[in-house]
């Protein structure tokens, strides 16, 4: 059947795309779009942003997934999935890559995790990317009934959900896979399906955690990425997750390197100073913390990210109704980066 709007899936041959292989040079920056629909979002808005950014040449959409509205109790119209949204955007697009930054592991039990994520690759031809994290926000875990426990357990959760999702994806069709762990078990798995993309579909992983986070990262990921995180603080984690691939025999060139920055552009300030008036922060503010002002400048500041290794940027986009923000980026920053 044609989805809505008369988009298919790509096809099923497609090729995951590596950020290895395509951006092996320092400087060739890719530019990705990621929003944060648990501040009032609904699926059209999403979709409508999601076919913006396709249109307008970004190689990504990426989502949040929480479930509560940060800074208040509303968030009207109320919390999307991020898995069911990304399916519908899998049928209702055709070459942008999907994914999640990050997937809570409170939030879902690995095996049907595994699943989830697989069908979507699927009904998208292959333009998943999967990032998940611990879980970090306790209110929303309290308002919908969602364990939540210390972190400390939350991160041997997530270790044993990485070993169970890329175990059930790479085990030979044909076979059983089986697991035995502190928090989960799994017998006999058909460790069905596969996705479509081989040997599976990157994994994301990500934060400022000194110990853990590059341990994890280093065994488990293909890339590593910091949100809302300064150049200086970019370079001492990336050094971090370098030096535990090396503990571990790993060419950290395997990787693919990103951050997450929130994104306020403007052809002039008048126009920088509305849209941060839009999401409730200050020019000045998102100049020193995130991707704000002319073009020129947000193309100065990814330049100092590329220099410390970054070779992605995700644009944290607040304001989901002002389309005109992606387009002038793309018309504007995309050539220079």
């Amino acid at each position: 059947m044609t989805p809505v709007g008369g988009r298919g899936p790509a096809p099923a041959h497609r090729d995951p795309v590596r950020c290895a292989r395509r951006l092996p040079m320092l400087g060739s920056m890719e530019l990705r779009v990621f929003t944060e629909p648990q501040q009032g979002a609904s699926y059209d808005q999403l979709l409508a942003v999601a076919r913006c950014a396709e249109d307008a040449g970004y190689a990504a959409f990426f989502r949040s997934d929480h479930y509560l509205k940060m800074g208040g109790v509303s968030g009207e119209p109320g919390p999307t999935d991020a898995w069911t949204t990304l399916a519908g955007l899998a049928r209702e697009t055709s070459r942008i890559r999907l994914g999640t930054l990050m997937t809570a592991a409170t939030f879902r039990l690995p095996g049907p995790l595994a699943i989830t994520v697989a069908q979507v690759d699927a009904m998208s031809g292959g333009r998943v990317e999967f990032g998940v994290g611990t879980g970090w926000f306790e209110a929303e875990h309290q308002a919908y009934g969602i364990p939540f426990p210390p972190l400390a357990e939350r991160f041997d959760r997530l270790e044993e959900q990485l070993a169970v999702i890329t175990g059930l994806w790479r085990t030979p069709a044909g076979e059983t896979f089986d697991f035995s762990g502190k928090y989960y078990t799994l017998t006999g798995s058909p460790a069905l399906p596969k996705p479509v993309q081989s040997p599976r579909p990157p994994v994301l992983l990500g934060g400022m955690g000194a110990k853990r986070t590059p341990r994890l990262a280093a065994r488990f990921a293909d890339e590593f990425n910091l949100p809302f995180v300064a150049v200086d603080d970019t370079a001492a984690q990336f050094g971090r997750v370098r030096d535990a691939c090396a503990a571990i025999g790993r060419d950290p060139a395997e990787l693919c390197w990103s951050n997450a920055l929130v994104l306020c552009c403007g052809r002039n300030d008048a126009e920088v100073r509305r849209r941060a008036e839009a999401i409730g922060r200050d020019p000045d503010e998102l100049r020193e913390n995130g991707l704000a002002g002319s073009p020129a400048e947000i193309v100065d500041t990814i330049g100092r990210y590329a220099t410390v290794g970054s070779q992605r940027i995700y644009l944290q986009v607040l304001d989901l109704a002002d389309l005109d923000h992606l387009d002038l980026v793309a018309a504007e920053v995309m050539p220079h980066v």
